[in-house]
């Protein structure tokens, strides 16, 4: 019963996460900004790392089933 909301947090960690990591990418390649009104090199920075964090949470939470 308990595993339920880990899947649910694990599973939206982890599209989230990746979503955010397509965006990122796609957006840098095409050189359109990322966040407005932030440099180009921290947006995607920032971006990135809250990416991986999202990404690492969803699996940290899959692990904990």
């Amino acid at each position: 019963m308990e595993s339920g909301p880990a899947i649910f947090a694990g599973l939206v960690f982890c599209l989230f996460g990746a979503a955010l990591l397509v965006w990122t990418a796609t957006r840098a390649r095409q050189h359109r900004p990322v966040a407005h009104g932030a440099g180009p090199l921290a947006s995607v920075a920032v971006a990135t790392t809250v990416g991986v964090v999202c990404l690492a949470l969803g699996a940290w939470c899959l692990t904990r089933i």
